[in-house]
């Protein structure tokens, strides 16, 4: 198998970052590139992508809800870096908030087409590349919520726990190959997280007519709140870290923990029985915070 460059020679390393405009994404697009690696930061708004252009970034529209979107960036891609790619971190991503019995199949797979639909179809896209090159990393922001569910987050809980399955099925798949698969774990993390999933809760529950309009009502003032809404938030730049591990441990992990509740429930889950931690995953939940 063949090894990747080495650390000095980090600028031949082209890392492809999905939903860079805020957030997670923009703080690893910018510390990676401080680093010396070349990354082409992506963002669904054109907006955005000249923002990035305009602060020395590659980049490009990439919708990851959208297939043209994915399948012409990605030529893009290829064209810019001649057919080589070091590293995919799939980043984009948005929260459905809402209870279960409120979602319907078009709001479910809203959720899924960018949470994981487009993670999958580009995650498809750039294997081939790397078992050509080979080597490669492929890193998946998922989250604590990727392996402990919370009530009224079951859209984003399944989106989470399906790209846990198929990152852990694939890593499996490739073990005879030097392409390595990573899931990042945050808690919760500073970023447009929340103004997001409002926008999204408003366009896909049915507040007034839910048993739980009340609760959602309390939902969308925590949502609102300046400021941190949970306790143990940190900023970006503590996932960036466990990305630069990932991109730069000769055998990284498959799985990072970023924040202390990521920690904490996943030796709770390990100790506890189901019904001990749905005792605490329902008060801990159940107060509406993201």
């Amino acid at each position: 198998m063949k090894s990747p460059p080495d650390a000095e020679e980090a600028s031949q390393k082209t890392v492809l970052i999905t939903g860079c405009s805020t957030g997670i994404g923009y703080c690893v697009a910018k510390g990676l590139k401080q680093r010396g690696y070349r990354v082409i930061a992506t963002a669904r708004r054109q907006e955005s992508v000249t923002r990035l252009v305009d602060e020395g970034f590659e980049s490009m529209q990439l919708d990851v809800a959208s297939s043209d979107s994915i399948q012409q960036a990605f030529k893009q891609v290829m064209k810019l870096t001649d057919g080589n790619l070091y590293a995919l971190f799939n980043n984009g991503a948005f929260g459905l908030p809402g209870a279960v019995e409120d979602l319907t199949r078009d709001s479910l797979r809203h959720q899924f087409e960018t949470n994981v639909f487009g993670w999958l179809e580009l995650t498809n896209l750039v294997i081939p590349i790397m078992r050509r090159q080979g080597y490669g990393r492929i890193i998946q922001n998922s989250s604590v919520l990727g392996f402990v569910a919370m009530p009224f987050r079951g859209a984003y809980n399944a989106s989470k726990y399906a790209i846990e399955g198929l990152s852990d099925t694939l890593r499996l798949e490739l073990k005879d190959t030097n392409i390595f698969v990573s899931l990042i774990e945050p808690g919760p993390i500073t970023s447009r997280f929340r103004a997001n999933a409002v926008i999204a809760m408003q366009q896909h529950i049915d507040i007034e007519n839910s048993v739980f309009r009340e609760k959602y009502l309390g939902v969308l003032e925590r949502l609102n709140k300046e400021g941190p809404a949970a306790p143990f938030t940190l900023p970006p730049e503590a996932v960036l870290k466990r990305v630069v591990f990932a991109l730069e441990s000769k055998k990284p992990k498959p799985r990072y923990y970023v924040t202390f509740p990521t920690y904490l429930f996943g030796l709770l889950k390990r100790l506890l029985s189901a019904r001990q931690m749905d005792a605490i995953l329902g008060k801990a939940g159940n107060d509406g915070k993201q």
